[in-house]
C-alpha cells in the first residue's frame, strides 16, 4: 500500500529536510495562499518496515541561482501575486554540505557549506 503526505517547505537559502520512505515520489507542489507557504505532496510506501531517508528540498524564486547539481522538481505559483516558487531537490551526496554541524566541531563539509553559501549569495 502507499499514501500521499503533504509537507511544508520553508523558502530561503537553507533547504528543508524531510524524512521520507525509500521509494518516495514527489507528485505535486502548490503555494497555499492562506498559509503563505509552499507545500510538497509526496507519494510514499505505507509499510512501517520500509526504511526512511532524510532528503532536502530548496525553494527558490524566479531568477535566484541554485547549484547546477540541484534537481528541479516542480513550480508553485501564487495565484494572486507575481511570485513563482521553484522546488529543487538537493542531491543526496550533497546534503552534508547543507547540514549544520554542532559548534566547535571540525568538519570539511561544514567548511564547504559556508563557502557554498557565500558563493551562491
Amino acid at each position: 500500500m502507499k499514501t500521499i503526505h503533504k509537507f511544508r517547505l520553508e523558502p530561503g537559502k537553507e533547504p528543508t529536510t524531510l524524512t521520507l520512505k525509500e521509494g518516495y515520489r514527489v507528485v505535486r507542489s502548490e503555494y497555499i495562499v492562506p498559509h503563505k507557504a509552499v507545500y510538497l505532496w509526496v507519494e510514499q510506501p505505507l509499510s512501517v518496515t520500509t526504511p526512511t531517508l532524510d532528503r532536502q528540498f530548496r525553494v527558490a524564486f524566479s531568477g535566484e541561482p541554485v547549484p547546477d547539481s540541484f534537481e528541479y522538481v516542480d513550480t508553485a505559483l501564487d495565484p494572486f501575486g507575481p511570485e513563482a516558487y521553484h522546488v529543487f531537490a538537493v542531491p543526496a551526496d550533497e546534503e552534508a554540505l547543507f547540514s549544520p554541524v554542532s559548534e566547535g566541531a571540525s568538519n570539511d563539509a561544514f567548511s564547504r557549506h559556508n563557502w557554498q553559501r557565500t558563493a551562491i549569495s
